[in-house]
């Protein structure tokens, strides 16, 4: 005799790893999640089914036309307006939140007003499709040729921020309008992919502008869910980088360093759950796993967790991560040295950065 289900199933658009972690996050509460490749079949929904996403994106297929349109989808409205660039920043700026100076590319004659309003050296970005360091260029005077003319129209420019830090926040927004933050997070990006993040108390002075900054975009946007915001950090105050109205890699520390995971979060939001304030229980350190074959003395190491992917391992790719965490900084340190030498080469300047930020 088939059970009831406490909850409405909740269907990911997308079965990466997000979807992944998702489905797992749901388990323990008995909610059923099921990401859906973007080419698998058609299906009846339920009447009272929920559907999300994983990614901003989706290839055109049978079935992301329909659950990408359907009525049950929470948040369709948002993303039509944060997976293009343009009317992101667009929409930044109707609220009067600060992001670098930007402009759209519609042909080459514009750079000269480009170099001359923005500066001598910007960021092309395309308006979609473009990430983890892929659809980007840095472009001055020398080099502007490197933007052909089938991108005019299809990226923006914004000026080149020598910025004192990189930062995000992850926050919620729940149907009736309450939020829940998780504390500002260090991020180090080494090749436009993200590959540290720390989250301790350092950045408690950037918590109140950044909650402030997302709890306006949120509210804007009527959001129910997950929503990610990177910023840069620039004299002590914040320029928005990027939305992602989704979990997002730089809260993947909220599985082992807090009381509700950013996964957990997004599902009870999503249901209108019974949430408490969120509770960091000690300084955390993720570690993304680019490229790297698996290693099975991970898991000999204390106070961490190893998330591992099951995809294929290709140079750039994301395969998996290790959380850290500990209350006591020195050991969090020690445990990231011992990582060290179950790490190849190219980790190793980030773990020194991630070391830093804990002292």
């Amino acid at each position: 005799m088939q059970k009831s289900a406490l909850y409405p199933t909740i269907y990911v658009l997308g079965n990466g790893q997000l979807g992944r972690m998702l489905r797992y996050a749901g388990a323990p509460l008995d909610i059923q999640v099921e990401p859906l490749a973007f080419d698998a079949p058609v299906f009846d929904l339920p009447q009272n089914a929920l559907i999300t996403a994983e990614i901003e994106r989706w290839a055109e297929t049978p079935l992301t036309t329909m659950l990408g349109n359907h009525e049950l989808f929470v948040n369709k409205n948002v993303f039509s307006k944060t997976a293009d660039r343009f009317t992101q920043k667009s929409l930044l700026d109707e609220l009067n939140l600060p992001t670098s100076p930007w402009c759209l590319v519609k042909s080459a004659v514009d750079f000269e007003k480009i170099f001359n309003e923005i500066g001598d050296k910007v960021v092309v970005k395309r308006r979609t499709g473009g990430y983890d360091g892929r659809g980007q260029w840095i472009v001055s005077t020398e080099n502007q040729n490197v933007i052909t003319d089938e991108l005019f129209g299809e990226v923006i420019a914004e000026k080149f921020i020598p910025f004192d830090g990189e930062v995000s926040i992850v926050g919620a927004r729940f149907r009736d309008g309450t939020t829940r933050f998780y504390p500002v997070t260090h991020n180090l990006q080494q090749n436009g992919i993200l590959r540290y993040s720390v989250a301790d108390d350092s950045n408690a002075h950037l918590q109140q502008q950044a909650e402030t900054m997302l709890g306006k975009v949120m509210s804007h946007l009527d959001y129910v869910g997950v929503m990610a915001m990177e910023c840069f950090v620039v004299d002590g105050k914040l320029l928005i980088n990027e939305l992602a109205p989704r979990v997002h890699n730089s809260g993947h520390w909220t599985q082992l360093g807090c009381s509700i995971s950013q996964f957990e979060l997004h599902l009870r939001a999503l249901l209108d759950l019974p949430t408490p304030e969120l509770q960091v229980f000690a300084p955390s350190v993720m570690v993304n796993l680019i490229g790297t074959e698996h290693n099975p003395q991970w898991l000999n190491m204390p106070f961490s967790q190893v998330h591992w992917y099951g995809k294929e391992v290709r140079a750039g790719r994301k395969v998996g991560h290790i959380n850290l965490t500990h209350m006591d900084k020195k050991v969090l340190i020690a445990q990231l040295n011992k990582l060290r030498h179950q790490l190849p080469d190219d980790y190793q300047s980030g773990l020194d950065w991630a070391i830093e930020k804990l002292k």
